[in-house]
């Protein structure tokens, strides 16, 4: 089980003697005492940082990452020192969390670290697959290339993610729309109607009469119905993160539907080529850039099937029949690999299928939603329009009544 973590700020002394303070996060003040004095910090006072409650905490997310990357990049390539640099960013930004972030990697820097392992000491912002393509980077003595590369990876991995989420927000906004209102015509209007139609003095409609009762039954177990409804939402939400066995098998399930199938795995193949290929193209090596890689994929199943190819890679397999052995990954790629690496353009090869896999994922969120809108349209057409028909047909039916 992991231990709960809180955030602290504090106040020390560099090495230098200069007077320095940030933000971070710790189990306990004393186990965070002892990471400053390993980072070169003499710290004075720490205290808990506790947030207001009208007070809007500043984030991270990748699109300020990837603005600091590409800042970064262009002061390095104009000469300037990262120290110096990172001053620079951090005077012209008004995120106080990014502020407090280079504040940090500003001290740990300044104690001799190089920025690889600054930004390994900040895993909350960093994940391996950055730290690694910063650290080749560094060695090769070009950071301020390989800087452009990973801002250009973290915009497109954020542009692939924004347009999926806009593909399923919309369709998911109108089908709950849809069911709110029938469900208020069900609880509020369908009862009115019911108490209009007992002074008629004739049979209802066989419609009517069936619509009525799901009125009746809906409004008497409403409440353990929406209960039951979010304890099975929780209850797969919480399998879904928790059981391994059991997201593998949702996910295997999803691959197989007709255009969310190919939607989930054109984008877990884009994400890994064109992640590989940044990692490649910055000179780590295939085998060490593997294991970042596979967490990129966004997909538990691609991820355990890339961590295999570092298996097959590791023992002396080549990456087109490592893939060819793997059953996830088609033919295309495979024989893209196996042309990079006889032409010695494994990079550019990969970029080349991520472009290929990023045009399809477009390709099918538009036909997804071209599908979508006008099924979701015509369900909710149905649903309402039932519903008024069924409230309006004894209506209908009044003459042969009277």
């Amino acid at each position: 089980m992991t231990e709960k973590t809180y955030c602290y700020r504090w106040q020390g002394t560099s090495a230098q003697g200069a007077l320095v303070c940030g933000e971070s996060r710790g189990r306990s003040p004393a186990l965070l005492r002892a990471e400053l004095r390993k980072r070169g910090i003499r710290p004075g006072r720490i205290e808990r940082a506790h947030a207001g409650l009208w007070r809007r905490q500043s984030t991270l997310g990748t699109r300020e990452l990837s603005q600091f990357s590409r800042q970064l990049a262009s002061l390095i390539c104009s000469g300037v020192a990262l120290v110096q640099a990172l001053e620079v960013i951090a005077q012209s930004s008004s995120n106080s969390a990014l502020t407090t972030l280079l504040g940090a990697l500003k001290t740990d820097i300044g104690a001799g670290c190089t920025l690889a392992d600054a930004l390994r000491r900040q895993p909350r912002y960093f994940d391996a697959l950055y730290c690694n393509l910063i650290a080749a980077g560094e060695q090769s003595g070009s950071l301020e290339t390989v800087l452009e590369q990973v801002a250009n990876l973290q915009e497109q991995r954020q542009a692939m993610r924004a347009r999926l989420k806009k593909a399923m927000t919309y369709p998911l906004i109108v089908l709950l729309t849809g069911l709110g209102v029938s469900s208020l015509l069900l609880l509020e209007v369908v009862p009115q109607f019911q108490a209009m139609f007992s002074g008629f003095g004739a049979e209802l409609p066989a419609f009517t009469r069936r619509v009525i009762g799901l009125s009746d039954w809906l409004r008497q177990y409403f409440g353990w119905l929406l209960l039951c409804l979010l304890g099975v939402g929780w209850s797969l939400r919480q399998a879904y993160r928790r059981q391994p066995a059991f997201r593998l098998r949702c996910l295997g399930l999803a691959l197989k539907l007709p255009i969310v199938g190919d939607l989930l795995s054109n984008a877990a193949l884009a994400r890994f080529a064109r992640t590989l290929s940044t990692s490649f193209a910055a000179g780590v090596p295939l085998v060490e850039a593997l294991g970042p890689v596979a967490g990129a994929c966004g997909n538990p199943l691609y991820e355990q099937a890339v961590l295999r190819l570092r298996k097959d890679l590791a023992s002396g397999q080549s990456l087109s029949l490592a893939i060819a052995s793997s059953g996830l990954f088609p033919r295309l790629m495979q024989q893209m690999c196996a042309i990079g690496e006889t032409g010695g353009t494994l990079d550019a090869m990969l970029a080349r299928v991520a472009s290929h896999y990023e045009s399809a994922v477009e390709r099918l969120l538009d036909n997804l939603a071209s599908l979508l809108e006008p099924l979701i349209v015509l369900i909710l057409g149905l649903l309402v329009g039932s519903l008024v028909i069924a409230m309006y047909l004894p209506i209908f039916q009044l003459g042969s009544v009277i």
